[in-house]
């Protein structure tokens, strides 16, 4: 059903009565034609007060700070707000469409530079007359008065999704409303603008639902996304605007330091879970290209140090004395030469001819190898892992076979899944994973990439001193031609990311 909303006048009366104040008045703004019933819209509703960042970008998510149909789900009132009798619910009252749920949220920006949290009451209201209709109604009342509502928040004093369902013809109507002491209130042009988005996003999330679409990402199940985002948040405040001025490289700085800023911030987290009341074993990242991702682990209090084929304009800012380093440097020039191939006769002569060093891909076992967009090492991370006894995260970007040439591996496993080149790529690697003998773990990454799958070996079914590495590689295609492959990453240099 395409969406094309009818729209209200100004003088409508309004959909619903309140009777909390005389002079309050709720104004209707859009309404539509839908096909989903009561139960898809409460679904669809409770979800998007878990997730406003479905209709705004400008926020992170939201804290459940009081929730009277789940008690399992709240946080802390003191996580972020001191006042703590802002919790307190601020109900309307609706005749005739009684109260079933109360919740309180925290409204968390994505930066707090430009507006602070906010929280918010949610109730959900229903009323049902027998084998006719059934009128669902959410109701959003910000905890600030309309001159001190942040800048992500429409200037009222609520806003309200009604949903109204009859039995009999399968069909029913969606609209949204604000609330505001008189019509004269709300004729600000930008309010139509917000309510005709907040009702295509409903209208889009509920026929589609009826058409049977399933959610394929999912995010956060590695690490919380409170956590994770707080990371970030603390991240970016800290690095972000230095970092893009002093940028060096010619691709987007906004991209790039995003990016890595969330990856820093996920690993941390990560290692923060996993090395809990234990020493940080250090890290390497593996063809770590422009190097700002090591810079920012480092400078985070992290042991470790990356290498790549070619040196970066940028690593002259990043680079950082360190004892994790061969060489005491954090970004090192070096190739990769498992040694786990047979090296051709000229090997000896590759330093002198290119200044560049070798690395066996041996590493001290408990180093957390990072594989970050990696490209030709990215199938031989699982591979280098199991060697050193080595836990990692992959990050695959660009498809090389073990040999280091460009390869578009079979369709994934799982039929229902896409069978694009990338989707081919992850689950490809992620067989190589399982045939080293590890349990990989899947995390979809937030950060600016459509290439953001994350995939973890930290857990194993299998000892390292069980697994055939020399059978792996023949199955998945050999390294005839390896060293020529990389040789060419010498002399025209890897692509950028």
């Amino acid at each position: 059903m395409p969406f094309k909303p009818d729209e209200m006048t100004p003088a409508s009366l309004p959909y619903f009565e309140d009777s909390t104040t005389e002079t309050d008045v709720w104004v209707p703004y859009y309404s539509h034609a839908c096909t989903f019933g009561p139960d898809l819209f409460s679904s669809i509703m409770m979800n998007m007060v878990h997730n406003p960042n479905i209709n705004s970008t400008w926020l992170f998510r939201a804290d459940i700070l009081f929730d009277d149909g789940n008690l399992d789900e709240l946080t802390p009132a003191n996580s972020s707000n001191d006042a703590s009798d802002l919790v307190q619910p601020v109900v309307r009252q609706i005749p005739h469409i009684p109260l079933k749920r109360t919740l309180v949220r925290r409204l968390i920006p994505r930066s707090e530079r430009r507006d602070k949290p906010l929280n918010q009451t949610c109730t959900f209201h229903t009323v049902n007359e027998p084998e006719i209709l059934t009128t669902s109604l959410v109701i959003y009342v910000p905890h600030a008065s309309v001159e001190d509502l942040p800048f992500y928040h429409p200037k009222v004093r609520g806003i309200a999704h009604l949903h109204q369902w009859n039995h009999n013809s399968r069909t029913g109507t969606i609209s949204v409303h604000f609330l505001g002491g008189s019509p004269g209130d709300l004729v600000d042009p930008k309010l139509r603008r917000v309510a005709f988005h907040l009702l295509e996003v409903l209208h889009r999330h509920g026929e589609g639902s009826v058409l049977g679409y399933a959610k394929r990402v999912h995010h956060d199940l590695v690490i919380p996304r409170a956590t994770f985002q707080n990371r970030y948040a603390q991240l970016k405040s800290k690095y972000s605007r230095r970092l893009i001025q002093a940028w060096a490289e010619s691709t987007d700085p906004g991209k790039h330091v995003f990016e890595d800023l969330g990856i820093a911030a996920f690993l941390i987290e990560l290692w923060i879970d996993m090395y809990s009341g234990k020493e940080f074993p250090g890290f390497v990242d593996i063809g770590c290209g422009n190097g700002l991702l090591v810079y920012l682990l480092t400078q985070e209090g992290y042991s470790g140090w990356g290498f790549d084929a070619r040196a970066r304009k940028s690593w002259a800012n990043y680079t950082t004395p360190t004892s994790a380093s061969p060489s005491g440097r954090s970004l090192e020039e070096r190739l990769l030469f498992p040694s786990i191939i047979s090296a051709p006769k000229d090997t000896d002569n590759l330093s002198h001819l290119h200044s560049t060093t070798l690395h066996d891909g041996v590493f001290k076992p408990g180093t957390f190898i990072v594989s970050n967009h990696a490209d030709e090492l990215t199938p031989w991370t699982p591979i280098l892992g199991t060697i050193s006894h080595c836990p990692y995260i992959m990050i695959p970007c660009c498809s090389h076979s073990l040999a280091g040439e460009k390869y578009r591996p079979p369709p994934p496993r799982d039929k229902s899944k896409p069978k694009s080149t990338y989707a081919s790529l992850v689950d490809w690697v992620s067989q190589i994973a399982e045939d080293c003998g590890w349990q990989p773990e899947t995390e979809m990454l937030r950060i600016p990439s459509t290439r953001n799958t994350g995939i973890l070996g930290r857990s194993r079914s299998k000892a390292s001193s069980d697994i055939d590495i020399h059978a792996i590689l023949q199955k998945y295609g050999g390294v005839e031609g390896y060293y020529e492959n990389v040789m060419k990453l010498v002399k025209t240099g890897p692509p950028s990311h």
